[in-house]
């Protein structure tokens, strides 16, 4: 049957109907959930997981936590919720940031409208009354004036093609789809192959378990301790006493964090002081601490080179064995232009006698084994085997639900030679659906919180703007898209970041266009682009 045939038909009982349906219940979908039903419109929530927390629903490997500061990678809508969540530690674990997550929706009474256990089967958008049918696993309809697409940056997890990789006869798992039930890795011997983020976090945890941990190596990172503790008081005291102006201070940053914007360049300082700047910055112990030393890191190669060969000189001085600390220094590409980690302790975790580093680069791996992983230089025998692989990163999640738009497009077809969008939140020939902190928008290279919180009060001015005007349909312009596509490149390109195969690019999965997916124009500039726009009228959208 036809999307029109089906619209001209007496309405179906057994479909909901709603004013807008949000699919996911992690820090997007749960806001998106409480400004919109705020401001009077009938909405529900969708999501897979049995729970709230999105991404921290799933990320339970050990060591999982944020690389925020905690106070700040928290709501900031609401002062008094800021007041009372009293944070432990200045990066928090997983179960603390699910547990935050738990006492949002408790606290606004967010579950009665969200459907749990609930996956996405199909998204289509009904030509025939401007209005999206989604049918969930369970064959339930629903039908949503606006479709909501929260289903976060990081959610996609990626499982590579290796051969043989069914074969293993022991437990495999994935970091970012650990059991919610303990993990016993005592007396194990552990393989642990992906040396990213959650490996970086996961790495030292899993050792001081296991019997003996392997940790297969294809690209070294660079990491910065972390210095975890308990929150820094300054912080949390300014929070709690001027919260309206260190929200908008944050709001307005290039990153979505408080950050005194760097004046000169790397070359520009005698080589004593620049490094004793990368000194200092090294024991803050935070994600952007060195890279935003200097204004032109992220821009110049030879001013990169001085804040890459800060690190590597770290981590010579933290690895007692030469070679390993020669194979755990990331080379080839610019500081930064991958997500580089914080951690704690990894590089001393290769001290122990129990932990082996194997250079995939030297030794690749021919395939996996019933009993392990097969290298070019033998077998590494195993009982558990851990993928620490990361993400099909930012168009995954949107593309795993790959909606059908006009004519039936679907959204994987619109997106074949890389993703186009108009602000990172709407997409040409797709009316009425919005991506919350989508491809094109400041996303992974800001503090994600704050850009999920500018997204949602956005879309929100945005649909009370449609109720106000009467308007039915809001679809991104095909000319506006394009230049802000050809724009986010234009900015990307400006930089080092396009000339290292990293996620950001999406080079991390075979066959993915290779195209710059964040917008890295800066937090506080795209809001205030975002800002003129609707002030404007909204210019760059088509409605109806």
């Amino acid at each position: 049957m036809s999307t029109t045939a089906r619209s001209s038909a007496q309405p179906d009982a057994s479909v909901r109907t709603v004013d807008a349906l949000v699919v996911g219940a992690g820090f997007a979908g749960l806001y998106a959930l409480h400004v919109l039903r705020g401001q009077g419109l009938d909405v529900h929530v969708v999501d897979g997981a049995s729970d709230v927390g999105g991404t921290w629903f799933w990320n339970r490997y050990p060591g999982a936590r944020c690389d925020i500061e905690s106070i700040y990678y928290s709501y900031s809508f609401d002062a008094d919720l800021a007041r009372e969540w009293q944070w432990s530690e200045k990066y928090a674990g997983q179960p603390e940031i699910l547990a935050y997550l738990q006492h949002v929706a408790d606290r606004y009474d967010l579950r009665r409208d969200i459907s749990f256990d609930t996956w996405v089967r199909e998204a289509r958008y009904d030509e025939g009354d401007d209005r999206w049918r989604v049918t969930t696993q369970d064959g339930a309809v629903v039908s949503a004036r606006w479709l909501v697409l929260a289903v976060g940056l990081l959610s996609s997890t990626n499982l590579p093609d290796i051969p043989g990789r069914d074969d293993f006869a022991g437990p495999v798992l994935h970091t970012g789809r650990w059991p919610h039930e303990p993990v016993d890795l005592s007396g194990r011997r552990v393989g642990v192959i992906g040396t990213g983020s959650s490996g970086i976090q996961a790495i030292p945890r899993i050792a001081e378990q296991a019997e003996h941990l392997t940790v297969f190596q294809r690209t070294a990172n660079f990491s910065l301790p972390a210095l975890n503790g308990a929150p820094d008081p300054d912080g949390v005291r300014r929070l709690i006493e001027d919260h309206a102006a260190v929200r908008d201070q944050v709001r307005r940053s290039s990153y979505g964090i408080l950050l005194e914007p760097p004046t000169r360049g790397a070359l520009e300082v005698a080589e004593e002081e620049r490094l004793a700047t990368y000194e200092e910055r090294w024991r803050e112990g935070t994600l952007t601490g060195i890279l935003q030393a200097y204004n032109d890191l992220v821009r110049n190669q030879e001013a990169n080179d001085t804040a890459a060969d800060f690190v590597r000189s770290k981590i010579a001085e933290m690895v007692d064995d030469p070679q390993v600390a020669e194979d755990l220094m990331p080379r080839g590409y610019a500081y930064g232009t991958k997500r580089p980690c914080l951690d704690t302790g990894y590089f001393q975790t290769y001290n122990r006698d129990d932990v082996e580093l194997v250079n995939l680069r030297r030794t690749p791996i021919e395939r996996i084994t019933e009993r392990g992983v097969r290298t070019s230089a033998g077998e590494h025998e195993l009982d558990v085997l851990v993928f620490a692989t990361g993400y099909d990163a930012m168009t995954g999640p949107l593309l795993g639900i790959d909606p059908i738009g006009r004519e039936g497009q679907r959204l994987g077809e619109r997106w074949a030679e890389g993703p186009s969008s108009y602000l990172g939140i709407a997409v040409a020939g797709f009316p009425n659906m919005f991506t919350i902190t989508g491809p094109g928008s400041p996303s992974a290279l800001s503090n994600a919180v704050v850009s999920i919180e500018q997204h949602v009060e956005w879309l929100a001015r945005l649909l009370a703007h449609a109720t106000e005007t009467g308007l039915t349909v809001i679809e991104a312009d095909c000319v506006a898209e394009k230049e802000w596509t050809q724009h986010v490149q234009n900015v990307g390109d400006a930089t080092l970041y396009p000339q290292t195969d990293s996620w950001y690019m999406g080079a991390n999965i075979p066959g993915k266009p290779r195209v710059f997916l964040p917008y890295i124009g800066g937090v506080g500039h795209y809001r205030a682009l975002c800002e003129a726009l609707a002030d404007d009228g909204y210019s760059g959208f088509a409605t109806a």
